[in-house]
């Protein structure tokens, strides 16, 4: 067990919300230039998945049981609200739906950024520490583009975010809750489960630990048990078709392949599978495995690195992001909405290391926005070469963060343990 030594200085908070308050209004302000000139163009939208199944849920269809859904019951709530604002008769999304999607959407992200102040007030994090990381995360919705707005992945990194916050801030049942309904939404934060467990049993003890297990146990239970009642074969297909994807084409993997095929003329072929654009044929699939083995080696080995670690609340901050960005750069699926996902964590980094991760998740939201929506068909239907290129290099951009997040190259700098 890990006792505190040091306390937050009383500067630290009205820092840390003032911070908040500020990034809030510029988050709003990046949000609405969202929707003004080039970032109006060439858009691909979910939305329209979105407000089907909201009319379903209108109309008093079961999820899972009357109607597939492709996410978890934790996501229903982003399509059931602005459905019920205005269902709709067709398969193109309401001007309502829309703007109560977006309204949800951006409530989110505020409360991403609340998050984040809570976590750096906790960290004891400098002045310059805690501004730049908040206006890095409120302007970030520029940098990657317009997919911020019709994707729902900023509820599930709200709500990781705040799992986070709430672990450091040293509510740790609150943060087992929250990380729970996190992958009750979408499943990547399971990739934290470990480091939050850990970092509990080497604080507070082995009895903790097993507490806040059951209190994450719970909330899945709660949210999933109605569903999994009513039509387990749904939710296992809605769960089963998320983890047998192909090699999707944004991914490492077919980005090399595809740099293989102009440079070498080696011969490669798209299909449109599992709802996303994917290589197919037997090197994609060999790559497929290679990566996920890659990508369960590398996760293994932060979490370890973190369990035999000092458990301090800069080192937890650190693996978490680093266990994220890794699931992200060696996962066969890498969608442009996934970089959402590292947007509240990885400026919480602190020192060199943070500057030099929140330099390289910068040109790698940049280098997301070079390509799509704009160019996304010209990679998928014709391997377009510099498409190809821009896509290689933000995968490769995203490989040096998980390396820069992961490979011990000095301690974590906290003033408490």
């Amino acid at each position: 067990m890990v006792a505190q030594t040091r306390s937050l200085s009383p500067s630290t908070e009205p820092r840390a919300a003032a911070a908040a308050f500020v990034a809030v209004v510029v988050f709003a302000g990046a949000w609405a230039l969202l929707h003004v000139g080039f970032y109006t163009r060439s858009q691909i939208i979910d939305t329209p998945v979105y407000q089907r199944y909201g009319n379903a849920i209108a109309r008093g269809q079961v999820p899972y049981r009357d109607f597939s859904v492709e996410y978890p019951p934790g996501a229903l709530p982003m399509f059931a609200l602005p459905g019920l604002a205005e269902p709709g008769h067709d398969q193109n999304v309401t001007v309502g739906f829309r703007h109560g999607f977006e309204t949800l959407m951006w409530l989110c992200g505020a409360a991403a950024l609340l998050a984040m102040a809570v976590a750096l007030s906790s960290l004891g994090a400098g002045q310059r520490h805690v501004w730049g990381a908040v206006a890095f995360a409120a302007l970030a919705p520029l940098a990657l583009g317009s997919v911020v707005l019709s994707r729902f992945d900023l509820w599930p990194a709200a709500l990781v975010a705040g799992a986070l916050a709430a672990l450091v801030a040293g509510w740790l049942r609150l943060g087992s809750g929250l990380l729970g309904l996190s992958i009750a939404v979408k499943l990547f934060p399971a990739m934290l489960v470990p480091l939050a467990l850990a970092y509990v049993w080497r604080r507070e003890g082995r009895r903790e630990a097993l507490v806040c297990a059951g209190v994450l146990a719970a909330v899945l239970v709660i949210v999933f048990a109605p569903f999994v009642a009513l039509s387990p074969g749904g939710v296992w297909h809605s769960l089963s078709v998320q983890l047998t994807r192909p090699l999707q084409i944004e991914s490492l993997g077919s980005a090399l392949l595809i740099a293989a095929h102009h440079v070498w003329g080696y011969g490669i072929t798209m299909e449109t599978s599992h709802g996303s654009q994917n290589l197919a044929g037997g090197a994609p699939q060999a790559l497929a495995v290679a990566q996920t083995v890659l990508q369960a080696a590398a996760l293994l080995a932060v979490w370890v690195a973190f369990a035999t670690g000092p458990p301090t609340r800069a080192a937890l901050v650190r693996a978490s992001a680093a266990a994220l960005v890794v699931f992200v750069a060696l996962g066969k699926v890498l969608s442009p909405q996934f970089l959402i996902w590292l947007i509240p964590i990885v400026p919480l980094v602190r020192g060199r290391r943070g500057l030099w991760a929140s330099g390289l998740l910068a040109i790698a939201l940049v280098l997301t926005q070079l390509w799509f929506p704009f160019r996304y068909w010209d990679l998928a239907t014709h391997f377009d070469p510099t498409t190809s290129w821009l896509v290689l290099g933000r995968d490769l951009v995203l490989l040096a963060l998980a390396s820069v997040l992961a490979i011990p190259w000095g301690a974590d700098n906290e003033h408490t343990i």
